[in-house]
């Protein structure tokens, strides 16, 4: 089913990302956890894509549904792709049932870069949404992206993102959800009137702090703290990152977000645990009116 339909019909919808593997090991932890994930009942799932391996996604994205069932979304990029692979990976996904596609720019990686009439995501959001049939989603970033030159500019790309046909939007992670709300605010204010999913990555790791900040997620000052102050115990760590990450969900929902995307890192417990606490509690029933 696509999923703008599954947003328009359900709420809140829980959805997982899987990150495209490197090594023939990483494969079996991604199948491990996508079958472990599997009897949460998200309403999709994902597979991330790199530069020039889009193919690759695609299998896995079609193996997790034969193998599993659940419904998926396929990342394509923008980088290593020339415009006359898009129609093969559009007839390719549409012989395999694949109706969701995330369309990203991706990150740069040397000279690796898409064709001159693939710059941008919105250019390639225009290029599958002129070929009908698909549900197409894109990223946005509620801190701004680490390339935009500021957070007006990112909120200009997030509009033309919609214009040229995503119909739903993925956040950046965040750790302090003051960005989000913020940035749903701004962006109905632009006239972005699509679903903005906030997507949420549980630190389980002391790790994670610097990974995050590469990516352009601040790093609340308490959480840093605590999570440092564990360090030296990884199972703290994570149960310590499980219960903030559980606490964020629960406000976002209560304040009316549509659902919540975790990043997984092909890794199932932290989200099975933040997921079960939040069937639990239902604080979407505490919502009184939707703000996302």
């Amino acid at each position: 089913m696509r999923i703008d339909y599954l947003l328009k019909g359900s709420w809140p919808t829980f959805s997982f990302e899987f990150m495209a593997p490197r090594a023939p090991a990483d494969v079996d932890r991604l199948f491990e956890a996508a079958r472990d994930l599997r009897d949460l009942e998200p309403a999709f799932v994902c597979v991330t894509c790199r530069a020039g391996r889009q193919t690759e996604t695609l299998s896995m994205v079609r193996r997790i549904k034969a193998e599993t069932g659940i419904e998926t979304m396929a990342h394509l990029v923008c980088e290593g792709l020339e415009d006359d692979d898009v129609e093969r990976l559009l007839d390719r996904m549409r012989e395999d049932g694949i109706l969701n596609v995330l369309a990203l720019r991706g990150d740069r990686d040397g000279d690796t870069h898409g064709s001159g009439d693939l710059r941008h995501a919105s250019d390639l959001i225009a290029r599958i949404a002129g070929s009908g049939q698909f549900c197409i989603g894109a990223a946005c970033y509620p801190e701004g992206h680490v390339e935009s030159q500021s957070r007006a500019a990112d909120l200009r790309h997030a509009r033309l993102k919609v214009e040229a046909g995503a119909s739903f939007l993925i956040t950046q992670l965040f750790y302090d959800n003051s960005h989000y709300f913020r940035f749903v605010s701004e962006a109905r204010a632009a006239g972005i009137e699509v679903p903005i999913i906030p997507g949420i990555m549980p630190i389980t790791n002391a790790k994670q702090i610097a990974r995050a900040r590469a990516m352009g997620a601040s790093v609340p000052g308490a959480l840093e703290r605590d999570v440092m102050l564990r360090a030296g115990d990884p199972n703290a760590v994570a149960q310590f990152g499980v219960a903030w990450a559980s606490l964020q969900c629960t406000s976002l929902l209560a304040a009316g977000a549509p659902g919540i995307h975790f990043y997984t890192f092909n890794r199932s417990p932290a989200t099975r645990a933040i997921l079960g606490a939040l069937r639990s509690a239902e604080p979407w029933n505490w919502a009184k009116d939707a703000i996302a």
